[in-house]
Order: C-alpha cells, then sequence, then structure tokens
C-alpha cells in the first residue's frame, strides 16, 4: 500500500485530520494540505509584492518550514492562518533584502486578477482591467505593514483575528493598520476613481 493509498479519498478528510497525520509524520496526508492551500498561498504571496519567481521559491520555503514545524504546531489557530503566518515571514525577509528606493515594478505583474468582472461589455471590461492595474499599482506602493493587513483582509477574506494572527498584532493593532491601509490606498485611487485613468 502507497502513502498516496492510505490518505485516499483525503480530499474529503477534514483539514484537522490531515493535519494530525502530517504531524505524526504522514507525507500523503502533508501533500494532501499542501495541494489545498498552494496556489492560495502564492497568490497571496504575489499580493505581498513578490514576483512570480520569488513567491514560487517563498511558497517553497513555507512549505518546507511548515513541514518540519508541523509537529510542534499548536493549534491554535487554523492550519491556513498559521501556514500564512510562515509565509508572510518568509516575504516580509525577501522584500527586505530589495533596495528600498528606485525598484520598477513591471506592469506584466497581476497579482490582483482575481477581482469578479461581472460587467459584460468591452467598455465595461476595459474599465475593470484599469482598475485592476490601477488597484495593483497602489497596492505595490503602499509599505508593507499596510498592504499585508489589506491582503489578508480584503483580498484573502481573513477574519480580524485570523489576519491579526498571521502577522503577529493584537486585533486592534491589526485594524488600525488595516485603516491606515484602506485610506492610503484611498488616496492612491482617487485620482482613477476621479477622472478613469491612472
Amino acid at each position: 500500500m502507497t502513502a498516496r493509498d492510505r490518505v485516499r479519498g483525503s480530499s474529503e478528510l477534514s483539514e484537522e485530520i490531515l493535519v494530525e497525520r502530517a504531524a505524526g509524520g504522514d507525507m500523503a496526508a502533508f501533500e494532501e494540505l499542501v495541494m489545498r492551500h498552494a496556489d492560495r498561498l502564492f497568490a497571496s504571496l504575489r499580493r505581498f509584492g513578490l514576483d512570480d519567481g520569488e513567491a514560487q521559491e517563498v511558497a517553497q520555503e513555507t512549505f518546507l518550514r511548515a513541514w518540519r514545524s508541523l509537529p510542534r504546531f499548536e493549534r491554535r489557530s487554523r492550519f491556513f492562518t498559521w501556514l500564512y503566518r510562515i509565509g508572510f515571514n518568509e516575504a516580509q525577509r525577501r522584500l527586505a533584502r530589495r533596495p528600498a528606493a528606485g525598484a520598477v515594478v513591471s506592469t506584466e505583474q497581476r497579482p490582483v486578477d482575481e477581482l469578479p468582472d461581472e460587467r459584460p461589455g468591452p467598455a465595461e471590461r476595459a474599465e475593470s482591467e484599469a482598475l485592476r492595474a490601477a488597484l495593483e499599482r497602489a497596492l505595490h506602493e503602499l509599505p508593507v505593514d499596510l498592504r499585508a493587513p489589506v491582503v489578508l483582509r480584503d483580498i484573502e477574506g481573513l477574519s480580524t483575528r485570523e489576519a491579526a494572527s498571521v502577522l503577529d498584532l493584537g486585533e486592534p493593532a491589526f485594524k488600525s493598520r488595516l485603516h491606515r491601509g484602506r485610506m492610503a490606498l484611498r488616496t492612491l485611487l482617487t485620482p482613477w476613481l476621479a477622472t478613469g485613468d491612472l
């Protein structure tokens, strides 16, 4: 019997059971956890400001660190919250190594592609694309300490408690940063909202 056979039907297993099995050394259970969270973690890392290659490297490092630390995971938070915290810390380390000023962000990067586009016409689609591009540029202009709360809460949809835990902040401090991040985004997007082009 292969490891994969032991976790057959793992897509139906609860995350709690998979975490328990993985913490006991079951690689197939951990692989299922990776499959469940890899795309969302990668998208979050992109939104934190990493390019595709960096996000892939940081995601791999995140899962490696999670595997090594899983037996010590205290389960005070949900697995993905704990995983994102590891990923966020890795992303911060990566971003801290970047040059502080003069960095050029490629217009090819598209980390906010998952915004829904419910308007059918070409003009509306073009406007939506412009908004996505403006939002992407504005997010990249925010400092990480303001960007991370906005990404985790407003884009990833984590609860305030979960997002604060990922950032290792108390809820009041998290709410303050989230508010400041939203206000900074509003300021950055005001010219686009007023004119429709940024």
